[in-house]
């Protein structure tokens, strides 16, 4: 999982960076999106890093401190004006997502995702990435990926699970 190229003055996204910042603040997360279409066998880029995490607070505390440490910040035109805080638990808990630019690029965090299950059973069906050097990721199973894709709808979602479930690529974990 190698940095995505910069866009629009925007630092290229550094996925070890942030994911480093994470586990050392413990936070419980899994990562969802284009890296976890990266992780399950179908190369491809993307601007950014997908992540659900769990709501409870002790979590959402370290999240918050994760955002803090990532100098994170709503992305977007005059998106400093909406005085949303996104250092505050309470507010990364109110059921909304949210898109940061951060000192190592894109973040998105998601508290619930169309097609997505209950966290803790996305957690247990996620499968374990070792990125070295001491840093292993979750990452939200296949079965669990192709039916966030399929209710997203997008274009590049149903590229991408067409490319997930061909024959040569889908893997035999993670469901």
């Amino acid at each position: 999982m190698t940095p995505a190229t910069a866009s629009r003055g925007a630092p290229a996204t550094d996925p070890r960076r942030i994911f480093e910042v994470l586990a050392r603040r413990r936070v419980d997360y899994v990562v969802i999106g284009g890296l976890a279409v990266v992780a399950h066998g179908h190369p491809r880029t993307t601007g950014d890093v997908d992540i659900l995490a769990a709501l409870d607070r002790t979590n959402l505390k370290r999240l918050a401190a994760a955002f803090r440490e990532l100098e994170a910040r709503l992305s977007g035109v005059d998106a400093h004006l909406l005085g949303i805080d996104v250092y505050d638990p309470g507010v990364l808990g109110n059921g909304a997502s949210f898109t940061l630019e951060t000192a190592a690029g894109g973040l998105d965090f998601f508290s619930e995702v169309p097609g997505g299950a209950p966290y803790a059973d996305l957690k247990r069906r996620a499968i374990a990435v070792d990125l070295g050097q001491g840093l292993t990721i979750r990452v939200v199973g296949f079965d669990d990926l192709i039916r966030m894709k399929a209710a997203a709808g997008r274009p590049e979602d149903l590229a991408d699970i067409a490319a997930l479930t061909s024959s040569s690529s889908a893997p035999q974990t993670g469901r």
